[in-house]
């Protein structure tokens, strides 16, 4: 017989035998939804020929729907505590996510799928730097279905140019396209976060949005432009990069741009141009 560990009486009652307590540090709330988890394991894995790469299991409420749908499902939990409850047929690896080199754990672990996706409930602690190591490292991934702060996911979906744009918003946008799939209340969760969450749906894309003369200059001359959210690139530029503001202006005019324009109301194309002006001004 099944166990439902989205049941709170089930869950509290695994935890209790195995003398299990929440960890605030490593963000851990866990889900108790029954409605969720099938929706983000339909998202990540179409058919029994995907592998999936899950961050953060908990007690393996997703897990357990992951592995009735993928081939294969290889879980990364950091937790040594929570390795004795996690008992589904998948594969379980005891590790940071941050610090793995994961274009190695697929090709040994997942090589013999059709597509390798990521699902996961990240804590939010560590959303944007796993979201960006997923999607920066070149890795054999289609898409990632991940559940994270609904302030996060706003964030990550935004139009680029938009008011809700931010570093982060043009960071996804560099590699997938982003879109929310549906909205996760807060009392959701044991223990409930003082938060809602949302998943999204990242897709990433067979090349770059965009092509600047360097990764490097583009991605730092987007967290300085945004650094200053209240005040014009130029300030943002010349404090984020060290640079004066008469070098910033004049990397700002020759992108074609305003000298008064702000960070968030620049798109992906004019983003990159002002990248390849600032890189000259870095020489």
């Amino acid at each position: 017989m099944s166990v439902d560990l989205a049941d709170i009486n089930i869950v509290k009652s695994v935890l209790a035998r195995h003398g299990f307590a929440f960890s605030k540090s490593l963000g851990q709330n866990f889900l108790i939804d029954s409605s969720v988890c099938p929706r983000m394991a339909d998202a990540a894995a179409k058919d029994k020929s995907y592998g999936v790469l899950e961050v953060g299991p908990g007690i393996g409420v997703l897990t357990s729907e992951l592995s009735k749908r993928a081939e294969k499902v290889v879980s990364v939990e950091l937790d040594k505590r929570l390795l004795p409850v996690l008992h589904n047929n998948v594969e379980i690896v005891n590790d940071d996510i941050l610090k793995l080199d994961l274009k190695k754990l697929i090709s040994e672990k997942l090589a013999d799928c059709s597509e390798v996706t990521v699902c996961a409930n990240l804590p939010y602690y560590i959303t944007s730097p796993v979201i960006m190591k997923l999607l920066s490292e070149q890795l054999p991934l289609k898409k990632i279905v991940v559940m994270v702060q609904k302030e996060a996911a706003d964030r990550f979906c935004a139009e680029v140019g938009g008011k809700n744009s931010g570093a982060v918003t043009v960071g996804v946008n560099y590699y997938a396209d982003a879109r929310l799939l549906f909205p996760v209340p807060r009392e959701s969760f044991i223990p409930s976060p003082k938060v809602d969450s949302a998943v999204i749906e990242l897709t990433l894309l067979d090349g770059k949005r965009v092509t600047p003369k360097s990764e490097k200059v583009f991605f730092n001359t987007v967290k300085a432009a945004f650094s200053m959210r209240r005040k014009t690139a130029v300030n943002g530029l010349s404090g984020g990069l060290c640079i004066s503001k008469e070098a910033a202006a004049a990397a700002i005019e020759r992108a074609g741009l305003s000298p008064t324009v702000r960070a968030e109301k620049l798109s992906m194309e004019e983003l990159s141009r002002l990248s390849d002006e600032i890189g000259k001004e870095l020489k």
